[in-house]
């Protein structure tokens, strides 16, 4: 047998058993590694790559060294979710690097990140002041979690007293020009639908990379083409539009009418649905 098919054939065979041995180590193995995932991932890699290219290596010896090198992270992972002593121990802790707008130097001197590396972090978390973070810890994965000052965090409509409608993740309806009926169904939609509201725009399903919609039902598409332009969807801001003309007919009505009751029932009326405008058109204009 030719060396170089040799090669191709345990290549083959390694790269089936590492993807099993990945599956096996979980997801966790391709994101955040603890320190003995972190060798583990390495030494099976290595170990890989010399019983596929050394051809006078025993290619059963390294298998036999990749399932050791997969069970100890795996068993460790098992230890630590029944320990949290072990835990700490094998997969360290997060460290404060920031407390009440204080830079804790100690800490990055202990976990050695230079002020430079600190700042970066935070530019990374879309902070530039140390000023606004009232507390900020270094994760044992080497994340950075920051908590700015209350002051300088995002108003909410929590904060503000605004009660929101509760939204629903978009559903994908068409993708490189075909429609998926599943997730279409799963949003109380059909076809006909579909097809109407894209005739609205003058696209045709064909046309269309990928069409999402909405917790509301409203579609939004991207075309093959990036070149032709979409009108953006005008469902809300004519929903909008007409509540705003019905609460200024109510007006005019009340002012027109001569009858004292019937101008108290406009009037009162046209409050309401004023009252109402305010409270939707945050969400229709978004």
């Amino acid at each position: 047998m030719p060396e170089w098919f040799e090669v191709a054939l345990r290549g083959l065979l390694f790269l089936g058993v590492l993807f099993i041995m990945t599956k096996i180590l979980g997801k966790k193995q391709l994101s955040q590694l603890s320190f003995f995932e972190y060798v583990a991932g390495i030494t099976i890699g290595s170990i890989g790559a010399e019983v596929v290219t050394g051809l006078d290596r025993n290619i059963f010896h390294g298998v036999v060294g990749i399932i050791v090198f997969t069970l100890v992270p795996f068993l460790v992972a098992v230890l630590s979710m029944k320990s949290k002593k072990f835990r700490t121990l094998v997969e360290g802790e997060g460290v404060p690097f920031i407390q009440n707008g204080k830079v804790l130097e100690d800490n990055l001197k202990k976990e050695r990140y230079s002020t430079d590396e600190l700042l970066e972090l935070l530019r990374k978390k879309d902070v530039f002041r140390v000023a606004d973070v009232e507390f900020a810890v270094l994760e044992a994965t080497g994340d950075l979690s920051v908590m700015l000052k209350k002051e300088h965090q995002p108003l909410t409509p929590n904060m503000l007293g605004v009660t929101v409608a509760p939204v629903k993740e978009p559903q994908t309806v068409i993708m490189d020009g075909k429609v998926l009926d599943e997730p279409l169904a799963s949003m109380n939609l059909n076809r006909g639908w579909l097809k109407g509201e894209l005739d609205k725009i003058g696209v045709t399903i064909e046309n269309v990379f990928l069409g999402q919609v909405d917790s509301s039902g409203q579609l939004t598409v991207d075309l093959f083409n990036d070149k032709l332009q979409v009108p953006p969807p005008q469902e809300k801001p004519m929903l909008l539009a007409a509540m705003k003309k019905c609460q200024a007919d109510l007006e005019l009505f009340a002012l027109a009418t001569e009858a004292e009751e019937a101008k108290a029932m406009y009037a009162k009326n046209s409050e309401k649905l004023k009252k109402t405008i305010e409270q939707v058109t945050p969400f229709l204009k978004s």
